[in-house]
Protein backbone atom coordinates (compact mmCIF):
# COMPACT_ATOMS: atom_id res chain seq x y z
CA UNK A 1 0.00 0.00 0.00
CA UNK A 2 1.26 3.62 -1.00
CA UNK A 3 2.59 5.90 1.65
CA UNK A 4 1.71 9.00 2.92
CA UNK A 5 4.04 11.56 3.30
CA UNK A 6 5.72 12.73 6.86
CA UNK A 7 5.09 16.38 6.11
CA UNK A 8 1.06 15.31 5.73
CA UNK A 9 1.15 13.13 9.16
CA UNK A 10 2.64 15.81 10.81
CA UNK A 11 0.11 18.25 9.33
CA UNK A 12 -1.81 19.49 12.07
CA UNK A 13 -5.30 19.30 12.96
CA UNK A 14 -7.26 22.34 13.37
CA UNK A 15 -8.28 22.97 17.03
CA UNK A 16 -10.64 25.35 15.89
CA UNK A 17 -12.54 22.67 13.53
CA UNK A 18 -11.51 19.31 14.91
CA UNK A 19 -14.41 18.97 16.85
CA UNK A 20 -16.76 19.66 14.06
CA UNK A 21 -17.90 15.84 13.68
CA UNK A 22 -19.00 15.89 17.53
CA UNK A 23 -21.04 19.17 17.01
CA UNK A 24 -22.36 17.83 13.79
CA UNK A 25 -23.29 14.17 16.08
CA UNK A 26 -24.96 16.64 18.67
CA UNK A 27 -27.08 18.71 16.28
CA UNK A 28 -28.18 15.15 14.64
CA UNK A 29 -29.17 14.35 18.69
CA UNK A 30 -31.59 17.64 19.15
CA UNK A 31 -28.85 19.89 20.74
CA UNK A 32 -28.87 23.74 20.08
CA UNK A 33 -24.82 24.62 20.03
CA UNK A 34 -23.60 28.10 21.34
CA UNK A 35 -20.54 28.04 18.87
CA UNK A 36 -18.06 30.23 20.44
CA UNK A 37 -15.12 28.11 18.78
CA UNK A 38 -14.77 30.04 15.70
CA UNK A 39 -14.30 34.02 14.54
CA UNK A 40 -17.28 33.72 12.15
CA UNK A 41 -18.58 37.21 12.69
CA UNK A 42 -22.51 37.43 13.08
CA UNK A 43 -21.74 41.02 11.56
CA UNK A 44 -23.31 41.61 7.95
CA UNK A 45 -21.04 42.28 5.57
CA UNK A 46 -21.26 45.83 3.93
CA UNK A 47 -23.79 45.87 0.99
CA UNK A 48 -22.26 47.89 -1.26
CA UNK A 49 -19.67 44.47 -1.49
CA UNK A 50 -22.36 42.21 -1.91
CA UNK A 51 -23.78 45.06 -4.84
CA UNK A 52 -20.63 44.99 -6.42
CA UNK A 53 -20.64 41.09 -7.43
CA UNK A 54 -24.85 41.36 -7.97
CA UNK A 55 -24.67 44.19 -10.37
CA UNK A 56 -21.22 42.93 -12.47
CA UNK A 57 -21.36 42.99 -15.80
CA UNK A 58 -18.74 40.41 -16.94
CA UNK A 59 -19.25 38.42 -20.01
CA UNK A 60 -15.93 36.73 -19.28
CA UNK A 61 -14.78 35.40 -16.20
CA UNK A 62 -11.45 36.00 -16.68
CA UNK A 63 -8.12 35.45 -15.27
CA UNK A 64 -6.55 38.56 -13.23
CA UNK A 65 -3.00 39.98 -12.86
CA UNK A 66 -1.16 37.31 -10.48
CA UNK A 67 -0.62 40.38 -8.50
CA UNK A 68 -4.98 40.97 -8.45
CA UNK A 69 -6.21 43.77 -10.02
CA UNK A 70 -4.16 47.05 -10.22
CA UNK A 71 -7.16 49.20 -9.87
CA UNK A 72 -7.82 46.94 -6.50
CA UNK A 73 -4.26 47.68 -5.32
CA UNK A 74 -4.20 51.01 -5.76
CA UNK A 75 -7.26 51.69 -4.20
CA UNK A 76 -5.71 49.29 -1.15
CA UNK A 77 -2.75 51.33 -1.33
CA UNK A 78 -4.90 54.63 -0.53
CA UNK A 79 -6.61 53.10 2.52
CA UNK A 80 -3.11 52.04 3.81
CA UNK A 81 -2.07 55.69 3.02
CA UNK A 82 -5.13 56.68 5.30
CA UNK A 83 -4.10 54.22 8.43
CA UNK A 84 -0.51 55.92 8.05
CA UNK A 85 1.03 52.68 5.90
CA UNK A 86 2.62 54.59 3.49
CA UNK A 87 3.07 51.92 0.61
CA UNK A 88 2.07 52.09 -2.91
CA UNK A 89 0.28 49.54 -5.34
CA UNK A 90 3.59 47.44 -6.41
CA UNK A 91 4.27 46.94 -2.89
CA UNK A 92 1.03 44.69 -2.32
CA UNK A 93 0.72 41.23 -3.76
CA UNK A 94 -3.26 40.23 -3.42
CA UNK A 95 -3.76 36.80 -2.06
CA UNK A 96 -6.30 33.79 -1.90
CA UNK A 97 -6.66 34.83 1.63
CA UNK A 98 -4.53 35.80 4.70
CA UNK A 99 -3.44 31.90 4.89
CA UNK A 100 -2.32 32.25 0.97
CA UNK A 101 0.01 35.12 2.07
CA UNK A 102 1.25 33.51 5.03
CA UNK A 103 2.72 30.45 2.79
CA UNK A 104 3.91 33.05 -0.05
CA UNK A 105 5.81 34.63 2.87
CA UNK A 106 7.13 31.78 4.30
CA UNK A 107 7.99 30.25 1.19
CA UNK A 108 10.01 33.53 -0.23
CA UNK A 109 12.26 34.14 3.12
CA UNK A 110 12.69 30.13 4.83
CA UNK A 111 14.20 27.28 3.30
CA UNK A 112 13.67 23.90 4.75
CA UNK A 113 14.89 23.97 8.32
CA UNK A 114 15.29 27.29 9.32
CA UNK A 115 13.37 29.24 11.81
CA UNK A 116 10.61 31.25 12.58
CA UNK A 117 10.18 32.55 16.18
CA UNK A 118 6.66 33.20 17.27
CA UNK A 119 5.37 34.60 20.45
CA UNK A 120 2.57 31.70 21.75
CA UNK A 121 0.08 31.03 21.60
CA UNK A 122 -0.68 31.78 17.84
CA UNK A 123 -2.97 31.22 15.51
CA UNK A 124 -3.62 27.76 15.05
CA UNK A 125 -2.53 27.82 11.55
CA UNK A 126 0.77 28.98 11.60
CA UNK A 127 1.51 25.59 12.46
CA UNK A 128 0.20 23.97 9.51
CA UNK A 129 1.77 26.77 7.61
CA UNK A 130 5.45 25.92 8.92
CA UNK A 131 4.76 22.16 8.27
CA UNK A 132 3.80 22.87 4.70
CA UNK A 133 6.67 25.07 4.65
CA UNK A 134 9.48 23.11 5.90
CA UNK A 135 10.12 25.78 8.50
CA UNK A 136 10.30 24.71 12.20
CA UNK A 137 8.56 27.49 14.72
CA UNK A 138 10.68 28.64 17.81
CA UNK A 139 8.09 29.40 20.47
CA UNK A 140 8.48 32.14 22.83
CA UNK A 141 6.22 32.02 25.74
CA UNK A 142 3.89 35.11 26.62
CA UNK A 143 1.54 34.34 30.02
CA UNK A 144 -2.22 34.78 30.83
CA UNK A 145 -0.76 36.22 33.85
CA UNK A 146 0.40 39.41 32.05
CA UNK A 147 -2.82 39.46 29.43
CA UNK A 148 -0.33 37.73 27.06
CA UNK A 149 1.94 40.82 26.67
CA UNK A 150 4.96 40.82 24.53
CA UNK A 151 7.45 38.27 26.26
CA UNK A 152 10.90 39.96 27.34
CA UNK A 153 13.59 41.04 24.56
CA UNK A 154 15.72 38.78 26.05
CA UNK A 155 13.73 36.51 25.77
CA UNK A 156 13.81 36.55 22.09
CA UNK A 157 17.30 37.26 21.97
CA UNK A 158 18.31 34.07 23.74
CA UNK A 159 16.33 32.07 20.65
CA UNK A 160 18.31 33.87 17.73
CA UNK A 161 20.47 31.86 15.72
CA UNK A 162 22.08 30.96 12.35
CA UNK A 163 18.78 29.98 10.87
CA UNK A 164 16.18 32.31 12.21
CA UNK A 165 14.74 34.32 9.61
CA UNK A 166 11.76 35.90 10.63
CA UNK A 167 9.87 36.99 14.25
CA UNK A 168 6.14 36.65 13.88
CA UNK A 169 3.64 38.05 15.39
CA UNK A 170 -0.35 38.72 15.11
CA UNK A 171 -1.42 41.87 16.09
CA UNK A 172 -3.93 42.44 17.19
CA UNK A 173 -3.89 38.71 18.55
CA UNK A 174 -5.70 35.81 17.66
CA UNK A 175 -6.43 33.79 20.13
CA UNK A 176 -5.42 36.18 22.79
CA UNK A 177 -7.11 39.42 21.70
CA UNK A 178 -3.82 41.00 22.76
CA UNK A 179 -2.93 44.29 21.02
CA UNK A 180 0.87 45.24 21.23
CA UNK A 181 1.88 49.03 22.09
CA UNK A 182 3.91 51.23 19.64
CA UNK A 183 6.55 50.85 22.29
CA UNK A 184 6.51 46.74 22.03
CA UNK A 185 6.57 46.77 18.05
CA UNK A 186 9.42 49.38 18.02
CA UNK A 187 11.34 46.89 19.92
CA UNK A 188 10.61 43.65 17.88
CA UNK A 189 11.53 46.43 14.91
CA UNK A 190 14.66 46.73 16.88
CA UNK A 191 15.82 43.51 17.39
CA UNK A 192 14.93 42.65 13.67
CA UNK A 193 17.14 45.39 12.10
CA UNK A 194 19.75 44.23 15.16
CA UNK A 195 19.86 40.46 13.54
CA UNK A 196 18.89 41.61 10.44
CA UNK A 197 16.03 39.31 10.13
CA UNK A 198 12.52 39.81 8.76
CA UNK A 199 9.93 40.87 11.43
CA UNK A 200 5.98 39.24 9.87
CA UNK A 201 3.03 41.12 11.05
CA UNK A 202 -0.36 39.09 10.70
CA UNK A 203 -2.83 42.51 10.97
CA UNK A 204 -5.86 41.15 9.93
CA UNK A 205 -7.57 42.68 12.63
CA UNK A 206 -6.49 46.23 12.40
CA UNK A 207 -9.76 47.90 12.93
CA UNK A 208 -10.36 45.98 16.10
CA UNK A 209 -9.24 48.04 19.08
CA UNK A 210 -11.31 49.00 22.07
CA UNK A 211 -10.80 51.22 24.77
CA UNK A 212 -9.89 54.45 23.17
CA UNK A 213 -6.39 51.73 22.37
CA UNK A 214 -5.23 52.55 18.99
CA UNK A 215 -3.26 49.45 16.43
CA UNK A 216 0.45 50.60 15.45
CA UNK A 217 1.39 48.57 12.21
CA UNK A 218 5.41 47.60 11.70
CA UNK A 219 4.23 49.71 8.30
CA UNK A 220 5.09 52.66 9.78
CA UNK A 221 8.59 52.92 10.93
CA UNK A 222 10.79 53.63 8.13
CA UNK A 223 14.00 52.18 8.91
CA UNK A 224 12.26 48.86 9.46
CA UNK A 225 11.30 49.04 5.07
CA UNK A 226 13.47 46.08 4.16
CA UNK A 227 13.05 43.80 6.84
CA UNK A 228 9.18 44.18 7.36
CA UNK A 229 6.06 41.90 5.60
CA UNK A 230 2.26 42.85 6.89
CA UNK A 231 -0.16 40.06 6.36
CA UNK A 232 -3.60 41.56 5.70
CA UNK A 233 -7.13 39.78 4.70
CA UNK A 234 -10.44 41.28 4.30
CA UNK A 235 -12.45 38.48 6.27
CA UNK A 236 -12.63 40.23 9.28
CA UNK A 237 -12.63 43.33 8.53
CA UNK A 238 -15.74 43.19 6.56
CA UNK A 239 -17.03 40.77 7.31
CA UNK A 240 -15.99 38.59 4.35
CA UNK A 241 -14.53 35.25 5.80
CA UNK A 242 -15.58 33.24 2.53
CA UNK A 243 -14.61 35.80 -0.03
CA UNK A 244 -10.63 34.27 0.46
CA UNK A 245 -9.15 37.87 -0.26
CA UNK A 246 -5.90 38.88 1.70
CA UNK A 247 -2.82 40.34 0.16
CA UNK A 248 1.27 41.00 1.56
CA UNK A 249 2.23 43.92 1.35
CA UNK A 250 6.51 44.88 1.39
CA UNK A 251 8.45 47.37 0.86
CA UNK A 252 11.36 45.01 0.02
CA UNK A 253 11.35 44.68 -3.90
CA UNK A 254 13.20 41.38 -3.22
CA UNK A 255 10.19 39.85 -1.09
CA UNK A 256 7.79 41.31 -3.58
CA UNK A 257 10.08 39.54 -6.51
CA UNK A 258 10.11 36.19 -4.86
CA UNK A 259 6.38 36.03 -3.27
CA UNK A 260 5.05 37.05 -7.09
CA UNK A 261 6.55 33.44 -8.31
CA UNK A 262 4.50 32.01 -5.95
CA UNK A 263 1.66 34.60 -7.47
CA UNK A 264 2.24 33.45 -10.47
CA UNK A 265 2.29 29.34 -9.67
CA UNK A 266 -1.07 29.73 -8.46
CA UNK A 267 -2.01 32.13 -11.48
CA UNK A 268 -4.17 34.57 -9.70
CA UNK A 269 -6.68 35.48 -7.28
CA UNK A 270 -10.15 34.90 -8.09
CA UNK A 271 -12.30 37.84 -9.49
CA UNK A 272 -15.39 38.35 -8.14
CA UNK A 273 -14.05 38.26 -5.06
CA UNK A 274 -11.69 41.18 -5.69
CA UNK A 275 -14.58 43.21 -6.83
CA UNK A 276 -16.27 42.74 -3.92
CA UNK A 277 -13.36 43.41 -1.70
CA UNK A 278 -12.51 46.29 -3.72
CA UNK A 279 -15.98 47.75 -2.89
CA UNK A 280 -15.40 47.40 0.16
CA UNK A 281 -13.02 49.85 0.74
CA UNK A 282 -15.70 52.76 0.54
CA UNK A 283 -17.49 50.91 3.86
CA UNK A 284 -17.89 54.26 5.67
CA UNK A 285 -16.12 54.63 9.47
CA UNK A 286 -19.58 54.49 10.46
CA UNK A 287 -19.93 50.63 9.81
CA UNK A 288 -16.52 50.46 12.13
CA UNK A 289 -17.73 52.29 14.98
CA UNK A 290 -20.85 50.35 15.12
CA UNK A 291 -19.16 47.11 14.70
CA UNK A 292 -16.21 48.29 17.48
CA UNK A 293 -19.38 49.29 19.87
CA UNK A 294 -20.67 46.29 19.27
CA UNK A 295 -17.86 44.00 20.04
CA UNK A 296 -16.66 46.27 22.70
CA UNK A 297 -20.43 45.16 24.63
CA UNK A 298 -19.87 41.47 23.85
CA UNK A 299 -16.49 41.68 25.39
CA UNK A 300 -17.20 43.16 28.30
CA UNK A 301 -20.50 40.58 28.70
CA UNK A 302 -18.36 38.01 28.44
CA UNK A 303 -15.53 38.79 30.19
CA UNK A 304 -17.69 39.90 33.48
CA UNK A 305 -19.40 36.12 33.08
CA UNK A 306 -16.81 34.20 32.79
CA UNK A 307 -15.17 35.95 35.68
CA UNK A 308 -17.92 35.32 37.90
CA UNK A 309 -17.25 31.24 37.17
CA UNK A 310 -15.47 29.91 40.03
CA UNK A 311 -11.84 28.81 38.93
CA UNK A 312 -12.41 30.86 35.77
CA UNK A 313 -9.35 33.24 35.00
CA UNK A 314 -9.82 35.37 31.17
CA UNK A 315 -7.67 37.14 30.07
CA UNK A 316 -8.81 40.75 29.16
CA UNK A 317 -8.38 41.64 25.25
CA UNK A 318 -7.91 44.81 23.96
CA UNK A 319 -8.10 43.46 20.21
CA UNK A 320 -9.74 41.13 17.89
CA UNK A 321 -12.96 39.47 19.13
CA UNK A 322 -11.27 36.28 20.93
CA UNK A 323 -10.13 35.72 24.56
CA UNK A 324 -7.98 32.94 26.40
CA UNK A 325 -9.50 31.49 29.18
CA UNK A 326 -8.29 29.20 31.98
CA UNK A 327 -10.49 26.44 33.55
CA UNK A 328 -10.71 24.60 36.26
CA UNK A 329 -10.27 21.63 34.53
CA UNK A 330 -6.60 19.34 33.61
CA UNK A 331 -7.50 18.71 29.96
CA UNK A 332 -9.64 21.36 27.74
CA UNK A 333 -9.70 18.90 24.81
CA UNK A 334 -11.21 16.11 26.77
CA UNK A 335 -13.64 18.96 28.15
CA UNK A 336 -14.52 20.30 24.97
CA UNK A 337 -15.60 16.77 23.39
CA UNK A 338 -17.40 16.30 26.45
CA UNK A 339 -19.76 19.21 25.69
CA UNK A 340 -20.97 17.74 22.78
CA UNK A 341 -20.71 14.48 23.18
CA UNK A 342 -22.47 14.17 26.70
CA UNK A 343 -23.51 17.17 28.30
CA UNK A 344 -26.65 19.35 27.53
CA UNK A 345 -28.57 21.90 29.38
CA UNK A 346 -32.55 22.15 28.57
CA UNK A 347 -31.09 20.74 25.16
CA UNK A 348 -28.49 23.26 24.43
CA UNK A 349 -24.30 23.37 24.76
CA UNK A 350 -21.39 25.46 24.00
CA UNK A 351 -18.62 24.68 21.73
CA UNK A 352 -15.08 26.13 22.74
CA UNK A 353 -11.49 25.33 21.01
CA UNK A 354 -8.81 24.22 23.07
CA UNK A 355 -5.90 26.27 23.36
CA UNK A 356 -3.30 23.51 23.30
CA UNK A 357 -3.77 23.41 19.47
CA UNK A 358 -2.36 27.46 19.72
CA UNK A 359 0.62 26.52 21.12
CA UNK A 360 3.54 24.92 19.40
CA UNK A 361 5.27 23.89 22.97
CA UNK A 362 3.55 20.31 23.97
CA UNK A 363 1.63 20.26 27.00
CA UNK A 364 1.14 23.99 27.23
CA UNK A 365 -2.08 25.52 27.59
CA UNK A 366 -3.98 21.95 28.18
CA UNK A 367 -6.87 23.82 30.40
CA UNK A 368 -7.42 26.75 28.39
CA UNK A 369 -10.13 27.27 25.52
CA UNK A 370 -9.86 30.02 22.93
CA UNK A 371 -13.36 32.05 23.12
CA UNK A 372 -14.65 33.73 20.45
CA UNK A 373 -17.35 36.41 21.01
CA UNK A 374 -18.65 36.98 17.56
CA UNK A 375 -22.54 35.65 18.84
CA UNK A 376 -25.01 38.59 19.45
CA UNK A 377 -25.29 39.43 23.38
CA UNK A 378 -27.95 37.54 24.20
CA UNK A 379 -26.26 34.38 22.80
CA UNK A 380 -23.49 35.48 24.81
CA UNK A 381 -25.46 35.62 28.25
CA UNK A 382 -26.85 32.08 27.88
CA UNK A 383 -23.17 30.93 26.63
CA UNK A 384 -21.66 31.68 29.88
CA UNK A 385 -24.39 30.25 31.71
CA UNK A 386 -23.90 26.41 30.02
CA UNK A 387 -20.48 26.97 30.61
CA UNK A 388 -20.73 27.80 34.61
CA UNK A 389 -23.53 24.49 34.87
CA UNK A 390 -21.84 22.44 32.61
CA UNK A 391 -18.31 22.85 34.92
CA UNK A 392 -19.98 22.33 37.74
CA UNK A 393 -21.02 19.16 36.23
CA UNK A 394 -17.75 18.12 34.61
CA UNK A 395 -16.10 18.62 37.98
CA UNK A 396 -18.75 16.48 40.43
Amino acid sequence: MPKISQKGISMPESPIRKLVPYAEEAVRKGRKIYQLNIGQPDIKTPQLALDAVRNHNIEVLAYSHSAGFEEYRNKLADYYYKNEIPVRADNIIITTGGSEALLFAMGSIADAGDEIIIPEPFYANYNGFATASGVSIIPVESKIETNFALPPIAEFEKLITSRTKAILICNPGNPTGYLYTEDEIRQLAKIALRHDIFLVADEVYREFTYDGENHFSIMSIPELEQNAIMIDSVSKRYSMCGARIGCLVSKNREVIQTAMKFAQARLSPPTFEQIASEAALDTPQSYFDEVIEEYTNRRNLLVEGLQSIEGVTVAIPKGAFYCIAELPVSNADDFAKWLLEEFHYNNETVMVAPAAGFYSTPNTGLNQVRIAYVLKKEDLIRAVEILKVALKEYNQ
